[in-house]
């Protein structure tokens, strides 16, 4: 890297980090630090989730893939689709009104405090492990850029993760992420575009590409490294489950939503319109490499795991290869502290909370959230050397997820769609199957029944989910069956079928009403708890809605993402007693004093009402 590339990735760095760390004023108690006061729009909850899909293992992984097998390697960003019905209608609208922070408090709810214990332990080994295949990562990726090992530079980015994660929490992580999200998916399109260019154009470029490099799915089970019936059982069945239903840092994301309806336009817009567009940042760059080779740009024997920094350096002029190599350790960033903050949330909600200091206040819990931040993060840095036995990025990730996600998923789905399903099927289903998914690794014979004609030669790397799939399936129905009369089965209201005629709170027509902000002598409780947002008469029949209906109040500037805002309840008041001073021809709306000053607002401030259910 020239002195310009190190200037751009060093302002990057501190640029991201004093930014990130401006955030932490909005954080006041845990759910603050995990949730960000659930108050972000779509937009920004969307966007912040492509920061965390697109990890720094993609870039190097993806472009890798579609070096040596072509336009194939997009299937892991294109075959997840088949659960998002069951994500929108069912899992997300659940947790999101039963008020469930993790999914371990989703088992505890569902069953019992064993079975909660039991699935904070799987999920705790998946996020940790799933930080230390990032670490990881970033050592592949800046080795050849720095010679500087793993475990130095990994060390380095982790410590300026915790300098925001520490402060500011999920409010510092999704606007970080924001802006890193809209980055990556710039330098990867940018890469890909400066190929096309380079070539002379689509037609060169398919002509100086390898036979079949244009397929779009890999062989059935031909490859040990790359085969289609791997990857579907890893990544379509085990990890989609494992990466929309389980990942605790995007469920925080999505619970981030300032509603139901908010956070389904996010998992929309990320399904439909990001994840495709995420598909060509990511492998733009093992496409274009293939062609320069083809060309003879670059030597044939490029490692595929350097097509990414290769393709970037003979393309990208000093300057520009700085902020792209910036861009790759953002995607490191921004996936590391969503699950350094996901791994603190279970640390703290599901073990330190319940069992270990009830009872305490909310500074204490937030103080202990940020030390679990800090240990969560060392922990996954401590998993490094595991990752340095695989042969690419792309195996040992796709093998960790195979080996560690099965038992969870099967017992979250049958959870959420089987009322049957018995809390000594479910612990046995977490226990049980994720020690069979160990002993799979001591015996890999015991997969062979399920390798579809996969050699065995590969490992079985990807196909033991598919193994991991049919013994925890296996055992979750077996023990059902033979306990259905004896243990208890949890509670409906926690499957989808207690979502059945079951609405959310009625609330107000309008989207986004304007009004103006006047300070209320005194704040007004409603019987929710929650503060009381004090409309006139007039007003609350204007927004269509009734006295109690759940209610969120914005800042008047949307691209704020919702920094200033609050929630409460509606409470009608007469004509003319919060009327508006100034004779604006926007109607006046009370709120407590407080939140006019944590928000910076003003009497008179234009504000905005929208539905808060």
């Amino acid at each position: 890297m020239t002195t310009l590339d190190l200037v751009v990735v060093a302002s990057y760095f501190l640029g991201v980090t004093a930014f990130g760390a401006t955030f932490g004023r909005f954080t006041r108690t845990t759910r603050d630090f995990f949730l960000a006061g659930q108050r972000f729009p779509a937009w920004l909850v969307a966007f912040s989730c492509v920061a965390t899909v697109v990890g720094s293992y993609s870039f190097v992984k993806y472009s890798a893939a579609g070096f040596r097998y072509g336009l194939a390697s997009s299937q892991t960003y294109l075959n997840d689709w088949f659960w998002m019905p069951l994500f929108l209608f069912g899992w997300f609208p659940l947790v999101y009104h039963a008020g469930i922070l993790s999914v371990p408090e989703y088992f505890r709810r569902r069953f019992d405090r064993a079975t909660g214990v039991a699935a904070t332990f799987v999920l705790l080994l998946y996020l940790l492990g799933y930080i230390g295949i990032n670490l990881f990562t970033l050592g592949t990726a800046l080795e050849s850029l720095f010679g500087v090992d793993v475990l130095i530079m990994a060390g380095v980015v982790t410590a300026l993760c915790m300098v925001y994660e520490w402060t500011g929490g999920q409010t510092s992580v999704i606007f970080t992420d924001f802006v890193q999200g809209a980055l990556l998916l710039v330098a990867g399109l940018v890469i890909a575009g400066l190929g096309v260019v380079y070539v002379g154009g689509w037609s060169p470029l398919l002509e100086a590409l390898p036979k079949g490099f244009l397929r779009p799915l890999p062989a059935f089970n031909e490859s040990p490294a790359f085969n289609f019936v791997g990857i579907f059982w890893q990544d379509g069945l085990a990890g989609g489950v494992a990466f929309y239903f389980l990942n605790q840092g995007m469920l925080m994301r999505f619970l981030s939503s300032r509603t139901v309806a908010t956070g389904r336009r996010a998992a929309v817009s990320v399904l439909l319109i990001l994840m495709p567009v995420a598909a060509i940042a990511v492998s733009g760059a093992g496409w274009i490499g293939a062609a320069l080779v083809g060309r003879g740009d670059l030597p044939s024997g490029t490692p595929p795991d350097e097509a990414f920094v290769a393709v970037t350096r003979a393309l990208c002029v000093p300057g520009i290869f700085g902020a792209v190599m910036a861009a790759l350790l953002a995607a490191l960033m921004s996936t590391v502290d969503t699950l350094i903050n996901a791994s603190s949330a279970l640390l703290v909600n599901d073990i330190y909370r319940p069992l270990l200091r009830p009872g305490r206040d909310e500074r204490h819990y937030l103080r202990v959230a940020r030390w679990m931040s800090l240990a969560a993060a060392l922990a996954g840095l401590a998993l490094v050397p595991l990752y340095r036995s695989f042969d690419t990025i792309y195996e040992a990730h796709g093998a960790f997820i195979a080996a560690v996600t099965p038992p969870l998923a099967v017992a979250l789905i049958l959870a959420l769609a089987w009322r049957r399903f018995t809390s000594a099927a479910a612990l046995a289903t977490l226990v049980g199957g994720t020690a069979l998914m160990f002993v799979s690794l001591a015996f890999p014979s015991l997969v062979r029944p399920f390798s579809h004609g996969i050699p065995p030669d590969g490992g079985y790397k990807y196909i033991r989910a598919c193994y991991g799939v049919v013994v925890s399936g296996a055992l979750a129905v077996g023990v059902t069956w033979l306990t259905s009369g004896r243990s208890r089965r949890g509670s409906d209201a926690f499957t989808v079928h207690g979502l059945r005629g079951r609405r959310p709170s009625p609330s107000f027509r309008r989207r986004r009403f304007p009004a103006r902000a006047r300070a209320l002598a005194a704040p007004v409780a409603t019987p929710s708890g929650e503060p009381g947002i004090v409309v006139e008469r007039s007003t609350l029949a204007r927004l269509g809605g009734s006295e109690g209906d759940p209610v969120f109040v914005d800042d008047a500037r949307w691209w704020l993402g919702g920094l200033r805002s609050a929630r409460g309840r509606l409470v009608e008041a007469p004509d003319a007693v919060v009327e508006a001073r100034s004779g604006s021809e926007l109607p006046s709306v009370g709120l407590a004093r407080e939140t006019l000053e944590r928000n910076g607002w003003r009497e008179g401030q234009r504000i905005a009402l929208e539905p808060g259910a």
